[in-house]
């Protein structure tokens, strides 16, 4: 008997645990990596890269160079593509005006373009190239009507996921990191949705990213700061397929638009009343998360969605005074919206 709870105790214990820290990698010594320069000339050109010489001059481009990366030995090509045949990756943060009209004043006053954009090779179906981090370079080169524009293109397409794991980890806010990471899902989807979820865990960076990103394409005003923190304890990426996990988000964002409704209602009333701070969402949904009371192993997010919408809808504004507003915290409603 004592062996048994013991084991339920761990098994608790582990199912509320928060999803792992990526590590850094520890320094190494110096120059104690890679290759050296001479290591990375080819005598003779690898197979491995004939497919993409022949893509790239079939598409009416020109190889400059083949080497091996420096760091981890990979052939690569050094091309220039005619800017017509290259496009963003369809699942990257939004262009901004601003940036690529600067980006254009400055290759005006330098008259060099030296910064070659990553690609790779589109799905068959499209031609051409993906770019998954060179969308400003290259709208400022089409600004300038350039003609073709320097890439590194990579053999393996992957490369494309890893490089926009990196730009979402830099996204300013939970919108932004939340709508690229549903913008990489939706693409890995139309790559290939039958391969696991979890293998991809680490260009998603969180579960919860992808639901709270479906949240923002039904609803680009929705307040998903309020809800980030409840569905991070309470999402984990799936060993089942894409095609199978995106509808379980799916389902668990309609659950939490429908808990929103309730939520954005006991705000309305709370305003009605003549209460008035920038944390009212946040002070609501911290009053209907039973997560505050429950230790060892967690409900599952449907049923925890539930109780909220459930409490939500008889929230009592009458009970609330100004100074327990005073003392809430969270996310201020005008950032989360």
């Amino acid at each position: 008997m004592a062996a048994k709870k013991t084991t339920a105790k761990k098994k608790a214990t582990t199912s509320a645990r928060a999803p792992a820290r990526r590590k850094t990698p520890r320094k190494a010594p110096a120059e104690s990596t890679g290759l050296q320069p001479h290591d990375c000339l080819f005598d003779v050109e690898p197979k491995e890269l004939a497919p993409i010489r022949a893509r790239i001059e079939d598409e009416g481009g020109s190889v400059l160079a083949a080497y091996r990366d420096p760091l981890g030995g990979r052939a690569l090509a050094l091309a220039v593509l005619p800017i017509g045949k290259i496009e963003p990756t369809p699942f990257q943060r939004d262009l901004s005006d601003t940036h690529h009209k600067r980006l254009a004043e400055v290759l005006v006053k330098t008259g060099r373009f030296l910064d070659p954009v990553i690609a790779v090779t589109a799905p068959d179906a499209a031609g051409g190239f993906w770019t998954p981090n060179g969308r400003h370079r290259l709208e400022a080169m089409r600004r300038l009507g350039a003609k073709a524009i320097t890439a590194l293109v990579v053999a393996d397409r992957e490369i494309a996921w890893q490089i926009l794991a990196l730009n979402t980890e830099k996204a300013h806010n939970l919108k932004e990191r939340a709508s690229e990471v549903i913008r990489i899902y939706r693409g890995l989807l139309d790559e290939d949705g039958a391969r696991a979820e979890s293998s991809f865990s680490f260009y998603l960076e969180d579960p919860a990213l992808v639901t709270i990103g479906v949240c923002y394409e039904r609803e680009p005003r929705f307040a998903g700061g309020a809800y980030h923190p409840i569905l991070r304890r309470l999402e984990r990426f799936s060993d089942g397929s894409l095609d199978e996990a995106v509808s379980v988000h799916e389902h668990l964002a309609t659950e939490t638009l429908a808990v929103e409704e309730k939520v954005a209602a006991a705000v309305a009333r709370l305003k009605e009343k003549g209460l008035t701070s920038p944390y009212l969402r946040s002070f609501v949904v911290a009053r209907i998360n039973p997560l505050r009371w429950i230790k060892g192993e967690l409900p599952s997010a449907e049923s925890v969605l539930a109780t909220m919408k459930e409490r939500a809808s008889r929230f009592n504004v009458d009970k609330v005074k100004q100074e327990d507003l005073a003392r809430a915290g969270g996310v201020p409603d005008e950032e989360s919206a």
